[in-house]
């Protein structure tokens, strides 16, 4: 008599595969866990206190209330705040086109092979963005010196009387070329590193067409480095709202040209540490942030309809 042994089909189920199934999508939380944990930290927490402080204004008498949407009524309406905005928007159609203009020719010449020592130009370009701000900030403006720095020794050697580059007039220029001199080598980096992946095919092709340089820069590196071209703006973009240390710096130098609602950002920190407003400060923060993005949000737009 034959005993009939139990099949596959037949028999129990083994129980691995969703055990196994389970400690891999608790293996994907453990990677990503730790980033989620500083991001909710460092970025989500402050951004949802900022909204609550903004929905409450501190006085005198009654002490903190709750005031609703009434911060930002004040924001939308304070003619210093939208002064500030004006001036870093100015700030951003002149100088960031001049940036990325200086940053993409560098970039052109150093992977054309025709540029003598590119290494050693390539390390002296990006040098300045290894200076902090604040020392940067300070070297030039010190340079900037009608009376005590490189431009007063000029007049005074010459006998000539150069422009003042911390006068209400030329303020904002001498802003943008610290901010130029600190940022060319950082959007070069990105720049040239775009160029260095486009594939040898391409220029080879071109030369069999008898293609000359400007041909081979304008129908192949610079439609390739598009991408690159975007995210720098980007950047560049953000960078320009957020002007802070330059014209917290130069303010000591300049006082008559440099206010405290000079940019947004400088706004927002003199409400809060001078003028002990911390609530109306967290809604110009918060509005700035939305203008930010915003404007951000459509250059990114512009910049993928032109690659598509």
């Amino acid at each position: 008599m034959t005993t009939l042994q139990p099949t596959a089909a037949t028999g129990p189920r083994p129980a691995g595969p969703p055990v196994r199934r389970a400690r891999r999508s608790w293996t994907g939380w453990g990677f990503i866990g730790p980033f989620v944990l500083v991001f909710a930290l460092v970025f989500l927490a402050p951004l949802a206190y900022s909204v609550y402080l903004s929905l409450f204004r501190t006085q005198l008498i009654g002490g903190t209330r709750f005031v609703g949407l009434e911060n930002y009524q004040q924001a939308l309406q304070d003619a210093q705040f939208w002064d500030g905005v004006a001036r870093v928007g100015l700030f951003l159609l002149v100088q960031v086109p001049i940036m990325l203009g200086i940053a993409l020719l560098v970039a052109l010449a150093i992977d054309s092979g025709r540029l003598y020592g590119k290494d050693f130009f390539r390390i002296s370009v990006f040098l300045p963005y290894a200076v902090p701000a604040v020392v940067a900030t300070l070297m030039w403006g010190f340079m900037y010196g009608p009376r005590f720095g490189l431009v007063g020794d000029i007049n005074d050697a010459f006998g000539v009387s150069l422009p003042d580059p911390l006068s209400s007039d030329l303020i904002l220029a001498s802003i943008g070329n610290i901010v130029t001199w600190e940022f060319v080598g950082y959007n070069m980096l990105i720049f040239y590193a775009a160029l260095r992946v486009i594939p040898q095919s391409l220029y080879e092709a071109a030369e069999i067409d008898g293609a000359g340089q400007w041909r081979v820069i304008a129908s192949i590196k610079l439609p390739a480095i598009r991408g690159a071209l975007v995210i720098a703006t980007i950047f560049s973009v953000i960078g320009s709202f957020q002007l802070f240390n330059e014209p917290a710096i130069l303010q000591k130098l300049a006082p008559n040209a440099i206010t405290t609602d000079y940019t947004p950002n400088y706004y927002t920190y003199s409400l809060s540490f001078s003028g002990q407003q911390h609530n109306y400060s967290a809604t110009v923060a918060i509005v700035m942030g939305v203008i930010t993005m915003i404007v951000a949000y459509v250059v990114q737009l512009r910049g993928m309809r032109k690659g598509a």
